[in-house]
């Protein structure tokens, strides 16, 4: 992502790890930038479903040949995709946050009172359906997290914990202060050492959250608005180790 924007999540900790905390929800806070993942032996070839839809914006020159919708299974590397790394509370430690590459999954390994995410970066989307598969290998105080059309301008954020609760937020860009736009909870999350799939809606002003195959909740934005921006998952973690989530899969297409 470009540098103005690994700057918006500097507020977190400033607005709301204190209210967002007492309710098992968790949002970003500053970045440190990581390089793009790689993983050793270097990968053959990549593996990727055939898009035959149009992207939202043309790749740049450098990614002109990476595909806009597609499964991510990891099995070759993870060349188009970069991290971030962030602080949840100023208690943690960047130094204690891995994301790797392990047999085809994407791991994150982490200390306390982190984030960490993972960014496709080759495309801005506008109306895009981001759904992953993941498995809790943990404590079950953890926190997936689901970003769309994340820009200068903003981005949308949703936010599940392992627990059963989820909270969807807007990021104004221009006030650099997060908004609590949906939340709730919902008892088809699997808590514990278990597989979930969750799923993001991004289309026009209506975002939908998916919850292992259950649509879980409905939300029409008439107040941000975001456009379009860049895809990215994410992990959290709180007070309690260790905190290890493994990503099966990433799927991004058409809603």
């Amino acid at each position: 992502m470009k540098s103005q924007y690994r700057t918006l999540f500097i507020f977190l900790v400033l607005l709301l790890s204190v209210g967002l905390a007492c309710n098992g929800v968790v949002a970003p806070a500053a970045t440190a930038t990581q390089p793009p993942l790689t993983e050793e032996p270097a990968p053959t070839e990549q593996a990727a479903d055939s898009p035959t839809q149009q992207a939202t914006d043309a790749p740049t020159e450098e990614t002109a040949d990476a595909p806009d919708f597609f499964t991510e299974e990891f099995d070759n590397g993870a060349e188009n995709w970069s991290q971030e790394i962030s602080l949840n509370a100023q208690d943690g430690d960047t130094n204690q946050a891995n994301i790797n590459l392990e047999d085809g999954r994407l791991v994150f390994d982490f200390g306390k009172w982190l984030i960490g995410y993972v960014f496709y970066d080759p495309y801005d989307y506008t109306d895009v359906r981001l759904d992953i598969r993941v498995e809790n290998r943990g404590t079950n105080v953890n926190n997936i997290l689901l970003v769309c059309r994340a820009s200068e301008e903003g981005h949308y954020l949703v936010n599940i914990a392992n627990s059963g609760l989820y909270g969807i937020y807007a990021y104004n860009g221009e006030t650099g202060s997060y908004t609590r736009i949906a939340d709730g909870g919902s008892t088809k999350i699997k808590a514990g050492k278990e597989f979930n799939e969750y799923g993001l809606v991004c289309k026009e002003k209506r975002l939908v959250l998916y919850i292992n195959g259950n649509e879980a909740r409905s939300y029409t934005d008439n107040q941000f608005v975001f456009r379009k921006g860049q895809i990215g998952v994410g992990v959290a973690s709180e007070d309690q180790l260790p905190v290890k989530v493994e990503l099966d899969w990433i799927k991004i297409s058409q809603p």
